[in-house]
C-alpha cells in the first residue's frame, strides 16, 4: 500500500468515524433521547456534521484524491473503486459549506422531535413550520449543483448514484399500468377472510416471535439489538454493531412481525459486508435500492410466502391459540397476502405498494418544483389517495404524518422502495435458478444458502459496484420491472384464481 493511500485511509477512517459516531446519537433520539433533548441533540449533530464535512472537502484530501486517481484506475480492484466512489462524493461534498451541513443537522434534529409530537396529535400544523424549513434548505441545497435536467436529479443521485428522475419516472410509468390492471383484476375477485388478524394478540409474544424468525433468517444478536422506535429503522455503527428498531400497532398486530424480516433484511446487508471495507467509502450498501430489495426480499418473498408458513405457521398457531383457531396454512397464507387499499405504506401489500410510492414521488417533484406548497400537503395528500388508492385518510397521522423521512429532510428518498421491489423480483428468478430447492429449504426453515448467495453475490461488494452495474453483473439486466409483474401476476393469480 502507497503511503498516499495509507494517508488518505488514515484521513477518510476519522471521517467515517464523526459519521457513525453522529449515527449513534441519531439511534438514541428515537430510542431513548427524552423530548426535552432536541435542541442539544441538534447542536450535537451539527457540530459532528461540521467537522466532518470539513475533514472531508480539505484541499489535503481534494490534493490526495487528484494523485491517487492517476494511480489506483482499475475500477474492479478495492483500491480502485474506493478512490473513484470518494472522488466523487468529495466533488459534491466539496460544493456544500460546512456551515450549511451544521445548519441542516439542527433543523433536522428539532424536525424529527417536531414530526413526533405533530404524529401523535394527528397535527400537521405543529410539523409544518418544520418542514418549511427543511424544504427551503433541500432547495438551497440544490442551488450548489449545476443545473441538471430536473432539480430532483440532484437529491435522487444521493440515494441513487446516477439514477435520473426521468429513468425512474420512464420505469414507474412502465409499471404502473400493468400493477393497476391486476389490482382492478383482484378486485373483482372474491375477497380473502383476514378478519382473525385484526384480534388482540400479546405484544411480547409477536415481538418474541418476529426475533426467532430473524435468528434464523441469521440476525446474530451478538452484533445487534432490537429496540422500539416510532418508525422502523436500520442503522449501522460498524460491520459488527447494525441495530433495528421497530413497533407494534394494536390495529395491525402482526405488521411488528413483517417490520423485524424488513429490517432484518437491511441488517443482514450490512453484516455481510467485507470487514476489510471498514471505515472506508465501500462500507455499507451501494444504494437505497440495492438496500430496500434485500430488505423487501425477505419480508415477502420469503416472509409472506406459503413454504415460509408452512414451515413457521404451526409455532405461530401454538403461540396465539385462540386468535388462529379454525385458520389453517392457506387461508392464513392468503389473508397476509390480502390486496385492499389502505392508508399506511409500511402495512401495505404488494400489489398496492407501490402507489404509495408514487404518490410520494410525485409530492416531492412538485414540492422541489414549488408547485406544491407545505401548507396544502394534507389536503393533496387526501386528494391523491382517494385517486391513488381509493382511501381518504381520517386524521393527518394516516395521513400526511405516517412517514419520518422528511423531518430528516430526506427528499428525494422514496423512489428507492418501489425499485428495491422491482430489483428483490429481478435478484429472486436468479436466485432460483442457481438454488435449484430453494423452496424447499424455506419450507423447512433452512435460510443458510439464500443468505450465503446473498452475502456473495451482493452484500460482500459494499459500495464497490454501483447499483445499476451491480444489478447488471449479477441478473444480466438493467433495473427492470419485468420479473416483478411477473412476480406478483404468479402470486396474487393463484391467491385470488385469476
Amino acid at each position: 500500500m502507497s503511503d498516499k493511500l495509507s494517508k488518505f485511509k488514515e484521513m477518510i477512517g476519522e471521517v467515517f468515524d464523526l459519521n457513525r459516531a453522529a449515527a449513534v446519537l441519531s439511534w438514541d433520539q428515537q430510542v431513548n433521547m427524552p423530548p426535552g433533548g432536541a435542541e442539544a441533540r441538534g447542536q450535537q449533530l451539527a457540530t459532528l456534521g461540521k467537522i466532518a464535512q470539513e475533514k472531508f472537502t480539505s484541499d489535503e484530501m481534494g490534493s490526495l484524491l487528484e494523485e491517487l486517481k492517476k494511480e489506483y484506475t482499475d475500477p474492479e480492484t478495492d483500491e480502485g473503486a474506493m478512490v473513484r466512489v470518494a472522488a466523487r462524493d468529495y466533488e459534491k461534498a466539496k460544493r456544500v459549506p460546512p456551515e450549511f451541513v451544521a445548519e441542516q443537522a439542527m433543523a433536522s434534529a428539532k424536525a424529527v422531535e417536531a414530526w413526533v409530537e405533530a404524529k401523535g396529535k394527528s397535527d400537521f400544523s405543529i410539523f409544518r413550520p418544520h418542514l418549511e424549513k427543511n424544504l427551503e434548505l433541500i432547495k438551497k441545497y440544490v442551488s450548489f449543483f449545476p443545473p441538471a435536467d430536473h432539480p430532483y436529479d440532484v437529491l435522487l443521485d444521493d440515494y441513487e448514484p446516477g439514477l435520473p428522475t426521468a429513468e425512474v419516472r420512464e420505469i414507474f410509468g412502465n409499471l404502473r399500468p400493468k400493477q393497476v390492471a391486476l389490482i382492478k383484476a383482484i378486485g373483482e375477485a372474491k375477497q380473502v377472510k383476514s378478519d382473525f388478524l385484526k384480534k388482540s394478540f400479546n405484544e411480547k409474544k409477536v415481538w418474541d416471535f418476529g426475533e426467532t424468525v430473524i435468528r434464523k433468517f441469521g440476525y446474530d444478536f451478538r452484533r445487534g439489538r432490537q429496540d422500539k422506535a416510532p418508525h422502523p429503522f436500520e442503522t449501522t455503527f460498524s460491520v459488527d454493531d447494525v441495530r433495528i428498531t421497530n413497533r407494534f400497532e394494536k390495529n395491525s398486530p402482526l405488521a411488528t412481525l413483517f417490520s423485524a424480516m424488513h429490517e432484518c433484511g437491511h441488517a443482514l446487508y450490512e453484516l455481510g459486508g467485507n470487514p476489510a471495507y471498514e471505515r472506508t467509502p465501500l462500507a455499507s450498501g451501494t444504494s437505497l435500492a440495492v438496500h430496500e430489495s434485500q430488505s423487501r426480499m425477505w419480508e415477502n418473498l420469503v416472509g409472506r410466502s406459503l413454504p415460509f408458513w408452512e414451515h413457521f405457521y404451526p409455532e405461530l398457531k401454538k403461540a396465539f391459540p385462540s386468535q388462529l383457531n379454525g385458520v389453517n396454512v392457506k387461508s392464513f397464507y392468503k389473508a397476509i397476502n390480502k390486496v385492499e387499499p389502505s392508508l399506511i405504506r409500511v402495512n401495505a401489500d404488494e400489489a398496492t405498494y407501490n402507489l404509495h410510492i408514487m404518490l410520494r414521488l410525485e409530492i416531492e417533484i412538485g414540492m422541489v418544483e414549488g408547485s406544491i406548497a407545505v401548507k396544502d400537503l394534507p389536503e393533496i395528500w387526501n386528494a391523491r389517495m382517494r385517486d391513488y388508492l381509493g382511501v381518504t385518510p381520517p386524521n393527518d397521522a394516516q395521513g400526511v404524518l405516517q412517514d419520518i423521512h422528511w423531518s430528516y429532510g430526506s427528499i428525494g428518498y422514496f423512489s428507492t422502495y418501489a425499485l428495491g421491489n422491482i430489483i428483490s423480483a429481478q435478484l429472486w428468478e436468479r436466485i432460483n435458478k442457481e438454488i435449484k430447492n430453494l423452496e424447499e429449504q424455506i419450507r423447512k426453515g433452512q435460510f443458510v444458502e439464500l443468505r450465503e448467495w446473498l452475502r456473495k453475490n451482493i452484500h460482500q461488494y459494499g459500495h464497490k459496484y454501483d447499483p445499476r452495474d451491480l444489478v447488471r453483473k449479477v441478473t444480466g439486466n438493467d433495473i427492470d420491472s419485468a420479473a416483478y409483474i411477473r412476480y406478483l401476476t404468479e402470486k396474487y393469480g393463484e391467491i385470488y384464481g385469476l
